[in-house]
């Protein structure tokens, strides 16, 4: 008997396990291989973020904390977001046990059995599979790829966003391929969603790793929305503070939402652990030199890896304008998963498959180069040899 099928919900049974964990599953333990298919960077988080943590755990912060985070953090927040993009307070500021659970809350504040949400992939399964888990009809735009880069075809998401629509996920900067919506294309939706009614879960998790504005922010809907707009981002620490094991996230939503929101994160998890708050409430308000030192990293990364890539045979790749990943197409391999999963095995070489974030990926490959140009080089190296293989 299939006892998943017995005790598990039909929506969760259904739902598509991570591609990039069986890949990761697959070659884990192997000494030598060269891991690129997390979005991490191989550097620890900076110093002065883990001594704060240290100091909060010998003062004895050791107990639970408000659902809705440490006055501190929220109020941290509320400036940081304020200095980035229009007023904040910190009565719009959710604290989350890291930005996936900040994804879930929203998910769950908003989501109700049968709506229709509206995804613009290829992107992170997370964004995909959350919403099916409460029983929603997920509906997928795609990008386009061109030796341009990836682009939105604006008309065919508004077409899709119809007074039935309940939800719009936009995860600008994105991941996997980089692409960031363009204000002025904020702007039209944003418009939009307001005539109709639809909700926006804007997933800003990689809004400092962009490229293309030196110190400064890649476009978000908070910069546009209104105090009474439905507009709701997400961020986590993980990314530009290079805390991803830290498990620290936060919403920014409508005032009137958030006390619904502190419902859920009791529900959830209760609340996020002191001593974590208070790292971050050093990211946030100490860190900036911090982040730009990481995208200036990224940055050199992503100009090594990108021609490297393209000087290999069947591989296609652009530069993306943010985050912090190559997103490259390689002809002759429709079966992402099974190439990758070669690579780690046979060749100790970490990648994540295309496939993993929806079928649009299909026949890309991607690669996290939050890492140093030595370990970019050799596993270069070793691409070559496994598409030598694979020909």
């Amino acid at each position: 008997m299939n006892f998943a099928n017995r005790f598990a919900r039909p929506a969760v049974h259904a739902l598509a396990a991570s591609k990039i964990r069986e890949v990761a599953n697959a070659g884990m333990g192997r000494p030598d291989l060269l891991a690129f298919w997390f979005g991490e960077p191989d550097q620890v988080t900076p110093d002065f973020i883990c001594q704060e943590a240290i100091t909060s755990l010998q003062a004895g912060e050791t107990f639970y904390t408000h659902n809705l985070g440490i006055p501190e953090l929220r109020q941290a927040l509320a400036t940081y977001s304020s200095r980035l993009h229009q007023a904040c307070s910190p009565e719009q500021i959710a604290v989350t046990n890291s930005g996936m659970n900040a994804i879930a809350i929203v998910q769950q504040a908003l989501i109700d059995p049968g709506d229709r949400v509206v995804v613009i992939t290829p992107v992170w399964p997370n964004l995909v599979e959350g919403p099916k888990i409460l029983g929603a009809k997920v509906c997928s735009v795609a990008l386009d790829f061109s030796p341009a880069g990836w682009t939105l075809d604006l008309q065919r998401l508004l077409d899709a966003l119809t007074p039935a629509t309940r939800l719009l996920i936009v995860n600008s900067p994105n991941n996997p391929t980089g692409w960031t919506m363009p204000r002025e294309q904020q702007q039209t939706v944003l418009e939009h969603c307001r005539q109709r009614g639809i909700w926006i879960l804007a997933d800003d998790a990689y809004e400092r790793l962009y490229f293309e504005a030196a110190g400064g922010c890649a476009p978000t809907f908070l910069d546009i929305a209104g105090p009474t707009d439905r507009v709701v981002s997400i961020n986590t620490f993980s990314k530009s503070w290079q805390m991803t094991g830290w498990r620290l996230g936060w919403i920014t939503a409508p005032a009137d939402l958030v006390p619904d929101l502190a419902k859920l994160i009791e529900f959830n998890a209760s609340c996020a652990p002191a001593f974590v708050q208070r790292a971050g409430v050093v990211a946030v308000s100490r860190g900036e030199a911090a982040v730009a030192s990481f995208v200036a990293r990224l940055k050199a990364g992503r100009d090594f890896l990108i021609p490297a890539l393209n000087a290999l045979p069947q591989v296609q790749a652009v530069a993306p304008p943010g985050a912090m990943y190559a997103f490259f197409r390689v002809d002759g391999i429709s079966d992402s998963l099974s190439f990758c999963k070669r690579l780690a095995t046979e060749f100790d070489l970490g990648l994540a498959p295309g496939a993993a974030f929806g079928p649009e990926g299909e026949g890309f490959i991607r690669w996290c180069f939050a890492a140093s140009e030595t370990s970019l080089g050799q596993g270069i190296a070793r691409l070559k040899t496994g598409l030598a293989a694979a020909r």
